[in-house]
């Protein structure tokens, strides 16, 4: 029998996910509890614990990432920023996707570069525009969500852009 060959872009499409967040983060171990705002990109494939297999195999062949398992469920994401811009974007470029997952990655890419040319700066210190643009990207991502989650945050992300 012929070893079935493995293909990451049927993976990737049907249990994966390009994510975009706005997240606020307060850090208790410091002195008064502050709060952070930022955004959070990620790109993550989750199967069944009992498929683990297959998401070594697309985490050797996309070249970075970790792989969790929490009940029954294990999940393969990658969230270092510099590995979304030089490792995932440029797969998925050569690899490509199709259908909405090919639109949903078109339109996540852009919010990558917006969040990487801001990598290190305050939130506060983005240029508007970059705010808004995510804004934007994030309310666009979620017409391809199958059970899109209503973001808490994202109002604070709408004041931060009008600072």
């Amino acid at each position: 029998m012929p070893k079935e060959k493995f293909d990451i872009i049927n993976v990737a499409s049907s249990d994966g996910c390009f994510d975009l967040q706005f997240r606020r983060d307060t850090r208790h171990e410091r002195t008064g509890s502050p709060t952070y705002y930022r955004w959070k990109i990620q790109f993550i494939i989750t199967m069944p614990k009992e498929q683990t297999a297959v998401l070594k195999k697309a985490k050797q062949m996309i070249g970075s990432g970790a792989i969790s398992l929490a009940k029954n469920q294990a999940r393969y994401s990658v969230q270092k920023l510099e590995d979304l811009a030089e490792v995932v974007i440029p797969f998925f470029k050569k690899n490509t996707l199709t259908g909405d997952k090919k639109r949903c990655f078109d339109i996540w890419q852009k919010a990558v570069a917006i969040v990487h040319q801001n990598k290190g700066k305050k939130i506060n210190d983005w240029k508007k525009n970059d705010l808004l643009q995510l804004i934007e990207i994030h309310k666009s991502l979620a017409k391809y969500k199958t059970k899109p989650k209503k973001q808490k945050w994202i109002e604070m992300a709408k004041t931060l852009s009008k600072a």
